[in-house]
This record gives C-alpha cells, sequence and structure tokens, in this order.
C-alpha cells in the first residue's frame, strides 16, 4: 500500500500544517501553481514527489516539473496535469488521449475546486485537492490525502487547512 498525500495551487504559500498531515505519506503529489520552485525543492526534500507545472509557474519550476505525467503507482494507471478540466468536460488539449487511454486516476488542480467525481464512461477517478494556497476565489484551503492498495484506490481523506 502507498499513502498519497495530494495538494495544489499552493501559490507560493506552503502551510506548515502540510508536513504533519503528510507526515504519514509515502510520495506527495502537486498537481501545480507552485508559485516558486522552492516550495518544489521543500515539498521534494520531505518525501518522495511528483508534480507538474501549472500556468503561474516560471521556467524555474518548469525546468524541474513536467505539463504532465503519467506514471504508475502500484497497479493503478495515474496521469496528472494541472489544467485538465473534469468529467463531462475535460480540457481541449487532453480530451483525446483521455478518451483513447483513459487512465484509472485523472488528477488536475487548476479550478482551485475541491473535486471527488467518478467518470463512468471511462471508468476513472477525477480528483482536484482544491487549492492549498491564499491566493484565488476558493474559501478553504484543501488537501487529499488517500491510498493506493494494488489497483484500488481507497481512504480518501480531504483536509481543511483553514480559511483563505
Amino acid at each position: 500500500m502507498t499513502k498519497i498525500g495530494l495538494i495544489s495551487d499552493t501559490h507560493g504559500l506552503l502551510d506548515d500544517a502540510v508536513f504533519k498531515y503528510f507526515e504519514r505519506c509515502d510520495e506527495i503529489w502537486h498537481a501545480g501553481d507552485f508559485g516558486s520552485v522552492a516550495i518544489v525543492d521543500t515539498l521534494a526534500a520531505f518525501k518522495p514527489f511528483k508534480g507538474v507545472w501549472g500556468n503561474i509557474d516560471g521556467k524555474d519550476v518548469r525546468a524541474v516539473c513536467p505539463e504532465h505525467q503519467r506514471f504508475y503507482c502500484e497497479e493503478v494507471d495515474v496521469w496528472m496535469t494541472h489544467i485538465g478540466g473534469y468529467p463531462g468536460r475535460y480540457a481541449v488539449q487532453v480530451k483525446p488521449e483521455i478518451v483513447l487511454h483513459p487512465p484509472k486516476l485523472f488528477i488536475c488542480g487548476h479550478s482551485h475546486i475541491l473535486k471527488v467525481q467518478f467518470d463512468p464512461k471511462l471508468s476513472l477517478l477525477h480528483l482536484n485537492p482544491g487549492a492549498a494556497g491564499k491566493q484565488g476565489w476558493h474559501k478553504v484551503r484543501t488537501l487529499m490525502r488517500f491510498d493506493i492498495n494494488g489497483d484500488k484506490i481507497e481512504n480518501l481523506e480531504v483536509i481543511e487547512l483553514g480559511v483563505r
């Protein structure tokens, strides 16, 4: 079993509480809009790390994080990107690939909207952890934890960090 901490849209703010909530995680995944390469470095120094750049991220972040990451965690095919849309409204840049080769788990950020949605048409789970930073229109800062156990995604938790 692999315990995952999922975060997005930090926009330059990495709350100290993230380290407490992700202490027992095996890996941390960030779905873009870091706001600074220092956040990439800090998370990568804390735990094994995967991240994708977001639309606000500069060349420094883009040099160390790809736009898309497609990988397996245990037996789960994962695709993480910053701007991906959601079931029924996938972004134009991912739609052809997601329809032809859907992952089991599709993760994105960008919207600042916390979302857990199953796409029955493509048999995939879509996750957006909302936004952990203070910039944006969201009211509550959020992140997620979950387990990948073989081919199963289990024990999903939404964590509130407080008001923006």
